[in-house]
């Protein structure tokens, strides 16, 4: 099992906080994190709406099932039952103990409205991203709280041992793959972990036709990874309606299969109205469906690139979720075309360029 660095994190909220979700894509390793918890901690109930039996008992009657629980507990694969967060919430009202809940879920609830103004104020939001490449090896990074120290680090130019790079970006941080070395094992695994994912999760939260459209949308984003989002010009690549468009891209969000990184300016109302940068939750992932392999990787250096500061900004961004500095990621870029890939910025306003 892999160490998880945001687990201090995820502790000390349960010490303070009456209901901590902890949400991100599937198989990233929800609820072994979760789970491990319970050994550091009083015993937890634990409830898996991954079950059967549990989810019909969920969707009958929620507020029954959150009455009779008398423990801390976890509940697993929350969002699929919207009507737990009303019931979990009138228990926190009527009892505000901390660490009562531990919730788990495969959907960003900030993404869906009506279930994150339910807990406003009694629940904090962790995300859980796939390993990073420290949690990989056994090592804690701490690149950001170095860079916004008083003094700045000095170069390093010692080489770490380890996977070749081509290797880390093909491998990305999903748990399951990384234990595959054959690269046609690990292709079966994300092209099943896809299938599943966009026909069963997309389902759970929205009644929409079309799936067949969300892989062909999915493998342009892939190609356009770290580059700006443009909804015309990919609507026009796919001859899909943009409101068809933003909503598909909307669901692909919320299940965590793509990220967006905002635009960074001095003007906080001009923020909101830059193009974001595309990002795909995932390395090896991305380099599934471009159809990358070492061989390819080392032949086509622009897709070598392209990657390459793809995989440094999701490294950087699983950082923020441990890091003692608290910062936001962006990127910048003129009118004119001058880019700084990543702009870093604490709550202080202190900013760093990458």
């Amino acid at each position: 099992m892999h160490t998880r660095h945001i687990a201090q994190r995820m502790m000390a909220s349960l010490r303070d906080t009456p209901v901590v979700l902890i949400h991100g894509a599937r198989q990233t390793g929800k609820t072994t994190l979760a789970k491990s918890l319970e050994t550091r901690r009083a015993p937890r109930r634990y409830i898996t709406l991954d079950d059967a039996t549990s989810l019909a008992s969920a969707t009958a009657d929620a507020g029954s099932l959150i009455a009779s629980i008398d423990q801390p507990s976890t509940i697993d694969e929350v969002q699929r039952v919207p009507g737990l967060f009303m019931a979990i919430k009138a228990s926190v009202d009527a009892r505000r103990d901390p660490g009562r809940f531990l919730l788990t879920g495969s959907a960003n609830v900030l993404l869906l409205p009506a279930l994150s103004e339910s807990l406003a104020g009694r629940i904090e939001v962790i995300t859980l991203w796939p390993l990073s490449q420290g949690e990989i090896e056994g090592r804690r990074e701490g690149f950001i709280d170095r860079i916004f120290a008083d003094r700045l680090p000095a170069a390093n130019a010692e080489k770490r041992a380890g996977r070749p790079l081509g290797a880390r970006i093909l491998g990305g941080g999903y748990p399951e793959p990384l234990t595959r070395t054959d690269q046609q094992r690990r292709d079966a695994w994300f092209a099943s972990y896809i299938s599943t994912i966009l026909y069963r999760d997309v389902r759970d939260i929205a009644n929409i036709d079309g799936l067949t459209e969300l892989p062909r949308l999915l493998s342009l984003l892939a190609s356009r990874v770290g580059g700006l989002l443009n909804f015309a010009d990919i609507s026009r690549g796919l001859s899909m309606p943009q409101s068809t468009l933003k909503r598909y891209f909307t669901l692909l969000e919320t299940i965590f299969l793509v990220v967006t990184i905002p635009a960074w300016s001095s003007n906080l109302g001009l923020r909101l109205t830059k193009s974001p940068k595309i990002m795909l939750a995932d390395t090896g992932l991305a380099a599934h469906l471009l159809g990358m392999n070492d061989l390819r990787l080392k032949a086509d250096g622009h897709a070598r690139g392209h990657l390459l500061e793809y995989f440094v900004a999701m490294e950087i961004m699983k950082q923020t979720g441990w890091s003692e500095a608290r910062v936001r990621l962006f990127h910048f870029r003129t009118t004119t075309g001058q880019k700084v890939d990543l702009v870093l910025e604490d709550a202080a306003g202190r900013v760093v360029g990458i």
